[in-house]
């Protein structure tokens, strides 16, 4: 305001305000002065205003603005919540799926993502490789809110556990050893005796065939003085674990058939993810219908020459074809689901015959199912909370 009250003065250009004009007078010039006081007053609480907003916000552990793909906002109570999008939180859920289970890279996940028809919108099917990188590399998934370049625990739903994330961040090499890769160092036991979580550590030893290596729990303030120094080798844990998931071996016909209910209600949420994408698909295939009868159109009234309408046509079949696949694949969703709800039962049967030759992600999920915790007395391992095994000997 100063400097365009100095090229007035000195220039003898007039000052015209269309919207609040004031007379060219001293009493005009005092006006115009408080109303660009009161301008800026307004932008700077204004500003003020909305960072006390946003601080609130993250105290409240929400996220700061937008959330990120995976995520919407909601308004409840007239507050704006953050939940899980309907659609593309599965989404999110595959792309870590196919890093950490299936080991892909950021191109074959995108090409699979196509292919199983989760697309990253209807204008735009693929997702890019900077989005899929950049989704693997956002600890929000995991629950946590970043604000001023820290990051805080958030009120949002987690898309990602931990052991998930931990896979994936080994696979960038970003980590080259972590006690989760261990099957029972992943705070499934606690010691009996401090109440601290027990952790794994790996030797090597030396022998006639060569370098050996063996695995040990122990507590983590296994150092700590008057504590008892108790370490238990991976063969002695798992000889009490298979003790402890025997009763999977001779279910209940009442366990059963809770379990083929359980399976049902857990493959049907599977199903009805996979009638959306069908959705989707019938959409696209719709699209590209239409598309392809206006290239048609196009050629036939010779806006574009034959070999530009023979390639976008080469394409459009391409695409069809996938689209169709996907269609297929959805039928056969449906029947593998039936069949695995018919079967379902059997899988605690093989998971206690077959325990020993479980990789070690399955036998953590396994025990983090069938137990709260275990606690470590002395050398013995004692279940925590056991009452869902009692659903196997009830009849």
């Amino acid at each position: 305001m100063v400097a365009l009250e100095e090229l007035e003065e000195k220039y003898h250009l007039p000052f015209l305000s269309i919207t609040q004009p004031v007379e060219n007078t001293p009493s005009g010039r005092m006006m115009r002065r408080q109303l660009a006081t009161i301008a800026a007053f307004t932008t700077e609480q204004q500003s003020l205003d909305v960072r006390d907003g946003i601080n609130r916000r993250v105290q409240e552990a929400w996220f700061p603005s937008n959330p990120p793909y995976g995520y919407r906002t909601r308004r409840v109570a007239k507050r704006s919540i953050v939940v899980a999008h309907p659609h593309n939180a599965d989404k999110v859920r595959r792309i870590f799926d196919l890093r950490a289970q299936h080991g892909m890279t950021v191109p074959e996940i995108r090409d699979r993502l196509f292919e199983e028809g989760l697309f990253y919108a209807d204008s735009k099917p693929h997702f890019s490789k900077s989005k899929i990188n950049a989704i693997l590399h956002d600890l929000s998934y995991t629950g946590f809110v970043r604000f001023k370049g820290n990051w805080c625990e958030g009120n949002h739903e987690s898309l990602v556990d931990q052991v998930t994330w931990d896979r994936v961040r080994v696979s960038f090499a970003e980590k080259k050893y972590r006690s989760h890769e261990m099957i029972y160092a992943s705070q499934l036991i606690r010691c009996g005796h401090c109440g601290h979580v027990v952790t794994g550590e790996e030797k090597s030893k030396m022998t006639k065939n060569g370098t050996r290596s063996y695995v040990y729990y122990r507590c983590a303030r296994y150092w700590t003085t008057d504590h008892p120094r108790v370490r238990l080798t991976e063969a002695e844990v798992d000889e009490q674990v298979k003790k402890a998931i025997a009763p999977l071996k001779q279910p209940c016909s009442k366990f059963t058939g809770l379990i083929k209910g359980i399976a049902e209600s857990i493959l049907a949420e599977k199903i009805r993810t996979s009638e959306s994408q069908v959705t989707d698909t019938r959409r696209l295939l719709s699209l590209l219908d239409l598309q392809r009868k206006k290239l048609l159109s196009r050629n036939l009234s010779g806006s574009i020459p034959d070999q530009v309408y023979d390639e976008q046509m080469s394409a459009f079949v391409e695409q069809e074809s996938i689209l169709r696949r996907q269609l297929v694949q959805h039928e056969k969703t449906v029947s593998r689901a039936n069949e695995l709800i018919e079967g379902s039962h059997k899988v605690f049967v093989r998971i206690a015959t077959d325990w020993s030759s479980l990789d070690r992600r399955r036998r953590q999920l396994v025990l983090s199912s069938l137990f709260d915790d275990f606690r470590l007395e002395g050398r013995t391992l004692v279940p925590v909370n056991g009452t869902r095994l009692e659903l196997f000997r009830t009849e």
